[in-house]
C-alpha cells in the first residue's frame, strides 16, 4: 500500500496524537526528545551546532525543524510530499525548503554538516533502505555526521502506536542492526548508535536511566549515526545550496 502524504499535510499533528494518545504525550513531547538526542549528537560528533549547515530528509510539515532552526546555522528541508513542503515552509520562514523524487537528494557531494532523517526509512520499501542512506552520507560533509532515527519493532507499544497510525500503513519497521547495516555496506563509520523513549516521563532520574539503558534493545526509537567515507566528501565549503 503506498501512502500519499499529500493527504496528510494539514492533519499530520492530528494523527500522529491518535495514535500515541496511551502513552499520555503528545507529538511536541516527542518532538523535542529527538531534538535534544539530535542536537546532543551534533555537539559531540561534529561541533557547535549553530555553525551547522543541516539537511531534513523527509521533513514532513517541519515540526521537528522549528525547534532545531533557532539552534543550528542554517537548515534545509526536502520531502516527496509538495503539500508537506509547503507546510514547512508557512511553519519555518528561516528554513528552505523543497519537494524531490525521493530517489536523489539534490545537492552536491559535501553540502551540509548534519543530514538527518527522522522516522522516515520505514516509509521506503525495503529494497530502497541502503539508497537512502548511501545518499544521506554522500551530502554529508568529511567530518560531519548523518544521523537515521527510527521506531523500534521490538517495543510493544510502539507497534502498537504504528498500527494505530493511518499515515504507517505502508510501515515497515526495520531494526537497529539493520539500519546500522545501511551505513557499513555505505562505506560510513558508526559513530554512535543506542536506544531511547524507554518511558513516557522527564526529569534528571528519567534521563539518567534512558542514558544508562540506551544499549538494551526495549527503548521506543533508536538513532543510528554515522560519518562518510572521504570520497563522498566535497573540498568546498559546505553549503546549503542545491
Amino acid at each position: 500500500m503506498s501512502i500519499d502524504f499529500d493527504d496528510y499535510a494539514a492533519g499530520y499533528r492530528l494523527a500522529v496524537e491518535r495514535s500515541t494518545s496511551f502513552s499520555g504525550r503528545g507529538l511536541d513531547f516527542f518532538t523535542t526528545v529527538k531534538v535534544r538526542l539530535l542536537l546532543e549528537l551534533i555537539s559531540r560528533h561534529v561541533g557547535r551546532p549553530g555553525s551547522c549547515a543541516l539537511l531534513d530528509v523527509g521533513c514532513g510539515t517541519g515540526v521537528t525543524d522549528e525547534q532545531i532552526l533557532p539552534r543550528v546555522g542554517g537548515l534545509v528541508g526536502v520531502d516527496t510530499s509538495e503539500e508537506m513542503v509547503a507546510q514547512a515552509g508557512l511553519r519555518n520562514p528561516a528554513g528552505r525548503y523543497r519537494a524531490y523524487d525521493g530517489f536523489r537528494l539534490p545537492f552536491d557531494s559535501g553540502s551540509f554538516d548534519v543530514v538527518f532523517a527522522i522516522c522516515v526509512l520505514h516509509h521506503v520499501p525495503p529494497e530502497g533502505w541502503d539508497g537512502l542512506v548511501a545518499e544521506m552520507l554522500r551530502v554529508t560533509r568529511d567530518g560531519g555526521l548523518a544521523c537515521v532515527f527510527e521506531h523500534n519493532p521490538f517495543n510493544p507499544l510502539t507497534r502498537r502506536a504504528v498500527s494505530n497510525c493511518d499515515f504507517d500503513a505502508d510501515a515497515v519497521l526495520l531494526t537497529m542492526r539493520r539500519t546500522a547495516a545501511a551505513f557499513i555496506r555505505a562505506g560510513a563509520t558508526i559513530e554512535d548508535r543506542r536506544y531511547y523513549l524507554f518511558t513516557p516521563f522527564e526529569g534528571p532520574p528519567f534521563a539518567r536511566g534512558e542514558r544508562l539503558l540506551r544499549r538494551v534493545p526495549l527503548g521506543g526509537q533508536y538513532v543510528v549515526a554515522g560519518s562518510p567515507r572521504m570520497q563522498f566528501a566535497s573540498k568546498v565549503k559546505p553549503s546549503t545550496g542545491g
